[in-house]
């Protein structure tokens, strides 16, 4: 994936009224989620925390995860989230750079404005989840005999370590006939897989109206050729 540079905030005012603000003023509030696991005392965590961090606990084995709020700039993520392309995140954020994949936009329901964003923190030993656009490669020999190609899915959910996912997955059709598609399951990855479910259709070619009747004149003429004889 390419990497995306953007520059952070922390954020210590979590109020309705103080988001509000930070909207009017053209910031986002966002939040940073998959940070550090920490031990926990009595549900509470004794450890030094930078400005805009806190911890949020995690089941019941004393254990809870540090999350950071943080405000950035709408004119700083506008390339990153108006666009199809998928990036990893550089966030400079309290002097540190640490790397995330945005996970979640809530938009305005009225004016679609971006009310919020979540993103994830990814390291290279954790697998992460990421949304990956698919790319058509070659042309269908379906296509060539009349039929039309499909697209099911214009993106797959990739499971990997952030530094080997791809820009694209490209998905090649060329030996695709009429009726034939390809799934989720038919395609492997030496450093990644796919998460969505196996028996998805990814791309396929149908047949066509006119695919169709050429298909039954060519077989009513055979009929007739061997009735003939």
């Amino acid at each position: 994936m390419k990497t995306f540079q953007l520059n952070a905030e922390p954020r210590t005012d979590l109020g309705k009224k103080a988001a509000k603000a930070l909207r009017a003023s053209q910031k986002i509030p966002c939040v940073l989620n998959g940070g550090k696991v920490v031990e926990l005392k009595d549900g509470k965590y004794d450890g030094k925390l930078a400005e805009g961090e806190k911890v949020v606990e995690i089941g019941r084995d004393g254990k809870g995860v540090i999350t950071t709020d943080f405000t950035v700039n709408f004119s700083d993520v506008r390339k990153l989230i108006y666009t199809p392309e998928v990036f990893v995140v550089a966030l400079n954020l309290n002097g540190v750079e640490k790397m995330a994949v945005l996970k979640d936009i809530q938009w305005h329901p009225v004016n679609d404005s971006i009310l919020h964003l979540d993103f994830l923190e990814v390291t290279l030993d954790k697998p992460v989840i990421v949304p990956i656009p698919v790319k058509i490669e070659g042309h269908a020999a379906g296509v060539k005999a009349g039929g039309k190609l499909f697209l099911s899915m214009k993106k797959v959910k990739v499971k990997g370590i952030y530094t080997d996912i791809p820009e694209r997955i490209v998905v090649n059709v060329s030996d695709l006939a009429i009726g034939q598609a390809i799934k989720v399951g038919s395609l492997k990855f030496d450093k990644f897989e796919l998460a969505n479910s196996k028996d998805l259709v990814i791309t396929g070619v149908r047949a066509t109206r006119a695919a169709a009747t050429a298909a039954a004149e060519t077989e009513e003429g055979e009929e007739n050729e061997a009735a003939a004889e």
